[in-house]
């Protein structure tokens, strides 16, 4: 029997996040009190603890802070996605330092680097929960 990979489930606090997906948009958090850049989302603002934060579309470009191949599926629900391309993808500024976790898409593992420019791509499912992948940039 084949597994299903696991979707994600939004909460009161990330469904901000999903709704821009879902509109092909990055929605990321920023916080009003000291100006940090937040993600994942949360009520709380890591830095100064404020709960003053709002949400605002980012180009969601970026590039490869790093990466890895894995060549054996990292679950029973991925067998049939290997090799997956699992990557850490840090923003461009505005957002700069902001580092999303993510799969990549379009590209060959041997073409995968450390600084590679990347684009968003947005994974419309049919449970109507978008995922955000991303793709080198062209």
């Amino acid at each position: 029997m084949e597994l299903e990979p696991p979707r994600p489930h939004p909460t009161p606090t990330t469904q901000p996040f999903w709704d821009g997906l879902a509109r092909e948009a990055v929605c990321i958090q920023h916080c009003d009190d000291c100006a940090a850049w937040v993600f994942y989302p949360r009520v709380r603002c890591p830095r100064c603890l404020s709960a003053r934060l709002s949400w605002h579309d980012v180009a969601g470009t970026g590039v490869i802070h790093a990466f890895s191949v894995a060549r054996q599926a990292t679950s029973p629900h991925f067998v049939n996605q290997v090799p997956q391309l699992l990557a850490i993808v840090e923003l461009d500024a505005p957002s700069r330092g902001v580092r999303i976790t993510t799969t990549l898409v379009d590209i060959d593992p041997d073409a995968i680097s450390i600084g590679l420019r990347v684009v968003p791509v947005f994974d419309h499912g049919a449970d109507g929960v978008t995922l955000l992948r991303y793709r080198p940039a062209r």
